[in-house]
């Protein structure tokens, strides 16, 4: 009787502590937003390169290596692109988009999800062109088939320890902000 009492009081005090720790704010909930800003910039900068997933047709998510401009102040990021991707068709059916940025030298990353879309609109175009992006359009954001794929984020996930942005040592939770 003694051990099953000795097992129930163990099992009370495991249930207490489980109830307790999914209480506690995800991690990232008193973090400094501007902190958090700040370093996903760097981390996004210095990566350069980013995963671009959509949903294909088949709802397989699909993943392509993107060269991005951005991020802007509110962190919405521009991708340009050939008009006749699979990933515009893509974003027609479905908006929902996953940038995925990582920093190996420190280690670090960024995800953003948010939704994403195209715009033919010459003064966009013009507006947010990137040089690198030139050797693909002749006639560079006049061209007919550039078309830019404005993301806006919804939510935005860190880990850099470089900047004390660490995910939670139980779930691996990453620091996450939400945009309104």
């Amino acid at each position: 009787m003694n051990r099953f009492r000795h097992v129930l009081v163990l099992a009370s005090l495991a249930c207490i502590a489980s109830c307790v720790s999914a209480q506690q704010p995800a991690p990232g909930a008193n973090a400094d937003r501007p902190a958090v800003l700040r370093a996903a910039r760097e981390v996004m900068q210095k990566a350069r390169y980013c995963a671009f997933i959509t949903l294909g047709e088949d709802g397989q998510p699909q993943a392509r290596a993107v060269d991005p401009l951005g991020p802007d102040d509110d962190m919405t990021v521009w991708v340009g692109t050939n008009a006749r991707t699979r990933k515009v068709a893509q974003l027609r059916k479905d908006p929902r988009v996953t940038l995925f940025y990582f920093d190996s030298a420190a280690p670090a990353y960024v995800t953003l999800i948010g939704t994403a879309v195209a715009s033919s609109d010459p003064a966009e175009k013009a507006k947010h062109w990137k040089k690198e992006w030139s050797p693909f359009y002749k006639d560079q954001h006049r061209s007919p088939d550039f078309v830019l794929l404005k993301v806006k984020p919804r939510r935005l996930e860190i880990v850099s320890q470089n900047s004390g942005l660490i995910n939670d040592p139980v779930t691996w939770r990453p620091v996450a902000i939400e945009f309104p």
